[in-house]
């Protein structure tokens, strides 16, 4: 795909969007690079009412004339937003393409493996593992996606305040500071102890809402969740507590393997037990969801009515699980070559001259190092493409640098594309590939991506997800009203 070299920024509600123009793809995301937000401590970041004016649907919003820029190409804005072209910018260092069909294609296999009665809750924790979780989301959404998971409640206020409305899950935990925010913006809650859930009764109250805990029962993870000998007692304190609503019933897989390692069948049994106890208290259980990625694979993702697929949505699974799903790649990492040297045999190459030249060849330097997310260990065995073909990354990986081998690649040029994740021509590179090479697994290298690593989107035309088997609640028009220290109502 052929981009056209410039750059827009828009300012959405407290977050910055900076967009590559490309004149060929999807209207809504070809423009979008990166998702940020402003430098601001959560406590002191502006609080705006909804417009529902400004944040609907990225459809709506599209204008109905799209401009041309400065090489001729489409751009397509955002209307109602202060977005501006800029002057021609500077050839990229190193790119994530993130393929939103590919999203799609892998959501409706997760869909076609978890049934068409089970919701799906798509996990963008992580800015999305390192995709973008603004666009991910986003699009999600528009393939019929009805919830969203996050890891902290920084990421659930940042999709808010990019305009998402349906309903997101802090999947973890949040600190007490931090309530008034998610319950002002209407955020689901994990549920751990009552002291949090009292914690949370009292101040929903006074701001006069309604907290929506999802109660975490911990079948074996350890970590987080109350026990199950304790948990009934919890969630009847719950169901009998004004200002809060049991939203849903979760527990967190230990096993990597899903319902092939023992352990996954001894915590799905576990929460079987509680659920069957809870039901005497209530039918009422909100969604219950245990499953996750391999989980969804491995025969899970049926048990219960709601899923939590992670690096599935993004193409990968564990290899322990020996399940083969047609799941597609939606990232690729490239780079381009910005110097090019002659060596003779012998010539020391890289930080404490850990790899010599065995005979003269040609080394290729390209702009992307560990603080990209390039691994520093995958300089042992790894490996790029160009042109095609595969070449050895030799030398220590340093910060904002690394060095290949392309003695074997004829007629290269300064600017030639390197890709370190993808296809390029037969050959191709995946994210567990790399992951396998350096020693760790696919969610660090993706989770791993840094903030210079400019994130292009392409694709989207394609609907490829059918819409929630069951409706789910979005929010209100305007969020409820927050009394502030003084006393009086403001919106938050």
């Amino acid at each position: 795909m052929k981009t056209t070299k410039g750059r827009v920024n828009a300012f959405i509600h407290g977050i910055t969007l900076k967009f590559s123009v490309s004149s060929e793809s999807h209207p809504m995301f070809a423009l979008l690079v990166r998702t940020h937000m402003r430098k601001q401590p959560m406590g002191t970041r502006p609080r705006k009412p909804w417009n529902k004016d400004r944040i609907g649907d990225f459809r709506r919003n599209l204008p109905s004339k799209p401009c041309t820029n400065k090489a001729g190409g489409t751009n397509h804005f955002l209307s109602g937003y202060d977005a501006r072209y800029l002057d021609d910018m500077d050839a990229k260092r190193v790119w994530a393409e993130i393929n939103l069909d590919a999203l799609g294609h892998n959501l409706a296999c997760i869909r076609q493996a978890a049934g068409d009665s089970v919701r799906i809750m798509l996990v963008v924790k992580a800015d999305a593992y390192g995709h973008g979780s603004v666009g991910i989301a986003h699009h999600a959404v528009r393939s019929g996606i009805g919830a969203l998971g996050v890891g902290t409640s920084a990421e659930a206020l940042e999709l808010r305040h990019a305009g998402i409305r349906v309903p997101i899950l802090v999947l973890g935990t949040v600190v007490d500071e931090e309530l008034r925010d998610c319950l002002g913006y209407d955020i689901h809650l994990g549920l751990h102890t009552g002291d949090r859930a009292r914690t949370l009764a009292k101040l929903a109250k006074r701001m006069g809402c309604i907290a929506k805990v999802h109660l975490n029962v911990d079948t074996g993870m350890g970590r987080l969740g109350v026990p199950p000998t304790r948990a009934l007692a919890l969630l009847e304190e719950v169901y009998s507590t004004p200002h809060l609503q049991l939203a849903g019933v979760m527990t967190h897989l230990a096993a990597t393997d899903g319902a092939q390692d023992p352990f996954a069948q001894l915590q799905s049994a576990v929460f079987d037990r509680f659920l069957t106890a809870a039901r005497s208290v209530t039918q009422d259980l909100g969604w219950i969801h245990l499953a996750n990625s391999a989980g969804i694979f491995t025969g899970l993702g049926n048990s219960y009515d709601t899923v939590r697929p992670g690096l599935a949505a993004y193409g990968v699974l564990p290899d322990s699980i020996g399940v083969e799903a047609p799941l597609l790649p939606v990232m690729g990492l490239r780079s381009q070559i910005v110097f090019l040297k002659d060596l003779a045999a012998g010539t020391p190459v890289g930080y404490a001259s850990a790899w010599r030249a065995s005979s003269s060849t040609r080394i290729a330097t390209i702009p992307v190092g560990y603080a990209d997310g390039l691994p520093w260990r995958s300089a042992d065995g790894g490996e790029v493409l160009i042109r095609g073909q595969r070449a050895p990354i030799v030398g220590r990986i340093s910060m904002d640098y690394t060095t290949i081998d392309v003695g074997h690649v004829r007629d290269l040029q300064v600017g030639d594309q390197v890709t370190l994740i993808g296809r390029d021509g037969d050959e191709s590179i995946t994210l567990s590939e790399l992951a396998n090479k350096a020693g760790t697994i696919p969610y660090e290298i993706s989770c791993s991506i840094g903030r210079r690593v400019s994130q292009l989107f392409v694709g989207g035309e394609q609907i490829h997800v059918p819409g929630q088997a069951a409706p789910m609640p979005t929010l209100p028009p305007h969020p409820p009203l927050v009394p502030a220290s003084t006393g009086t109502l403001r919106s938050p």
